[in-house]
């Protein structure tokens, strides 16, 4: 296993996003449970997570609770795991996602994920998304606050701006730790995020960082590209999957991306945490990138 750093925590280079044990279709909590223990057994030291990721209406923190009862059940050391929840996001039960982000709900969904996770204080806490009926400037005070208050150690920030990014960084400080934008092989709207982060010395966490891995996710000229044909065929070459060459590629774009794959079942994440052990070459990084138009082709941030 590779290791990166957020704030001050050293944490594996890849970390398991918890979302799809407990959100619909979720399995039973035996597999859930294995899932964590085998993320654990891997190396994996970040375990990502959000009151919000539940299922029913009534179950708010479900995820929270599982990954505290994992962990507790765990035979092994886990003083060094780093579990990162997130506060601002709600589910009502139809599928649906709110964002409530006001100083007064950020404290008291702080101060409630920290009794389910069994913590005196959150390592990394992020604002899920930003809420467009509160000022960023009083969201982003809320986790001032809650720093100060020491209910968390360090900040996050996620679906966010790059005008957003330095706006919480005036704020913060030091404070602000990390970043959690959507970016993968298909999707890479984030770059500019990346790119500050990077500047600022912040952690970049991916979200979805497997996008793009279909052998048709995109259409050319001449009908389906091969932007997930690449990968298929450089993990073919390796004898690896195709699923830890994204991931590797991820690491390779800079030192501060810190991708966090979900994963339902132990085998899943037992392949991705693999990824921090493959470098791809500079020919297998450009066969990835030669096959998207130029203008998508971004040079690798911070090295």
């Amino acid at each position: 296993m590779q290791y990166r750093t957020i704030a001050h925590t050293t944490v594996s280079a890849i970390g398991l996003g918890a979302m799809p044990l407990s959100i619909e279709h979720r399995p039973d909590e035996t597999q859930a449970i294995a899932t964590i223990h085998a993320a654990l057994d891997a190396g994996v030291t970040l375990i990502d997570t959000a009151d919000s990721y539940h299922w029913h209406a009534d179950e708010a923190g479900h995820n929270e609770l599982l990954i505290a009862r994992a962990l507790a059940g765990y035979g092994g050391d886990t003083s060094g795991v780093l579990v990162a929840t997130k506060g601002g996001r709600g589910r009502p039960g139809d599928g649906s996602w709110t964002v409530t982000a006001t100083p007064a709900h950020l404290r008291r969904a702080a101060e409630a994920s920290a009794k389910r996770l069994g913590v005196d204080a959150i390592g990394l806490y992020q604002l899920h998304k930003p809420d467009p009926a509160v000022p960023w400037a009083e969201s982003v005070g809320a986790l001032r606050d809650l720093l100060d208050a020491g209910t968390i150690r360090a900040a996050g920030i996620s679906n966010v701006t790059t005008a957003q990014i330095r706006q919480a960084h005036q704020i913060l400080g030091d404070g602000l730790a990390s970043v959690q934008n959507q970016y993968s092989p298909a999707v890479r709207d984030s770059e500019p995020e990346l790119r500050l982060s990077a500047q600022l010395g912040l952690a970049f966490l991916p979200w979805s960082p497997l996008g793009g891995l279909s052998r048709s996710s995109l259409d050319g000229p001449s009908g389906p590209t091969s932007l997930g044909t690449a990968f298929h065929r450089v993990a073919a070459e390796r004898g690896t999957s195709p699923q830890q060459v994204a991931l590797a590629w991820l690491l390779a774009r800079s030192p501060v991306v810190i991708p966090v794959p979900g994963a339902s079942r132990p085998a899943s994440i037992t392949d991705s945490a693999r990824a921090a052990d493959v470098t791809l070459s500079e020919e297998e990084l450009a066969r990835l990138e030669d096959v998207l138009p130029s203008d998508q082709r971004p040079p690798r941030v911070g090295q």
